[in-house]
This record gives structure tokens, sequence and C-alpha cells, in this order.
């Protein structure tokens, strides 16, 4: 069994997808073991109670300094002992501690097909508003490991997404989710679950 742990600082719709994922069976071998938010009005709190899944909030602003709250995070990592930690809109940076210790054994969704729109600043809607500045007419998702860069780990699965006349960096992001990132995402689960049988 893979035991998870999904980051997530926001409304956690890709944790939906992944807990619809794990109830179906699409998700195979995996048991998401706790959800951590750095922020507390985080609807992806909510989503985790409601499926009783273990929420946790460790925000900086609840420790003195940086090391404080990195060794907070760190110690409720510890503590739920994930084989692997999915980010899912997780807006902190991670401490460099962490990804020496999970080496390979996180990953994360990025909204674009990266090298594009990837990068310190590339997050939430700033990804789509820059693709739509740029006229591209296809973007899409990237899951991928996490490294010590900004979106620069080895790929594991991209999935592109046409981008529409009339788009506006909303509806991009909509669709991208839809289409791309809640496919994805729980597929790379799947397949990383199924592999470490």
């Amino acid at each position: 069994m893979l035991n998870i742990v999904v980051c997530v600082s926001g409304g956690g719709t890709n944790l939906q997808a992944i807990i619809d994922g794990v109830k179906s069976g699409t998700i195979r071998n995996t048991r998401i073991v706790g959800v951590i938010s750095n922020n507390a009005g985080a609807y992806a709190l909510t989503r985790a109670k409601e499926n009783e899944i273990p929420a946790f909030c460790i925000s900086p602003k609840d420790y003195a300094d940086r090391e404080a709250f990195n060794q907070a995070f760190l110690d409720k990592l510890a503590e739920l002992a994930p084989d692997l930690i999915v980010l899912a809109g997780f807006l902190v940076i991670l401490p460099k501690q962490m990804i020496a210790t999970y080496r390979d054994r996180i990953i994360n969704i990025h909204p674009s097909l990266i090298p594009s729109f990837c990068g310190t600043g590339f997050y939430g809607l700033k990804v789509h508003e820059e693709a739509l500045k740029r006229g591209v007419k296809v973007t899409g998702a990237t899951v991928h490991y996490v490294d010590e860069g900004t979106d620069t780990g080895t790929i594991i699965a991209q999935k592109a997404v046409e981008v529409l006349p009339g788009d506006t960096p909303e509806v991009l992001q909509r669709r991208v989710m839809e289409q791309a990132e809640w496919v994805i995402l729980p597929k790379a689960i799947d397949e990383i679950a199924t592999r470490t049988k």
C-alpha cells in the first residue's frame, strides 16, 4: 500500500480528484494518510475532513521564523511517514532537508507544459495569463518529481489542452484542470503505487 500525504494551499480540486480516484479504484494500492495546508482557510482541509482524512494546518504565520515552521512541517511529515508526497497547489518553498529526505518521493502538478510558463512566480492564474498573452494554441499540465529547483524535476506525465478563441485566464484554468490536471495526477499516483507494490 502506497501511503501518500497531499500538500495543498487552496480549494483542493486536485485533492478531490485524488480522493475520488482512490474511492473509485482508478488509483490502486493507495491510501491518503494526511492532508497538510499552510492556509487555515483552505477548502482542501474541509474536503479532507469530509472524507475522514487527517487534516493539518501548518502555517508559517504560526511560527517565530522560517526555521521553526520548516521543523514543524518536517516533524508532521515524519509522523505521517508517507511513501509519496503530492504537492497539489502547495504555495510554499519546501525546506531543502525535505527534498533531501524524500528524494524521488515528492511529485508536483503544474498547470502548463513544462518547460513553458514555469519556474519562480508562475502559479495559479499567472500561468494562464502568460499563456494567453503569448498566444499559444496549446497548453496543458505536467506532473513532475520535485528537486531543488522550481519546476525543474524529471517529468512524469504531460497532457495537452487546446487554447480556444475567447478564452479568459479563468476559463482556460478550468479547462486545464478538467482535461489535464484531474486526469494525469491520479494516473501518475496510480502508476507509482502499482510499481511499488
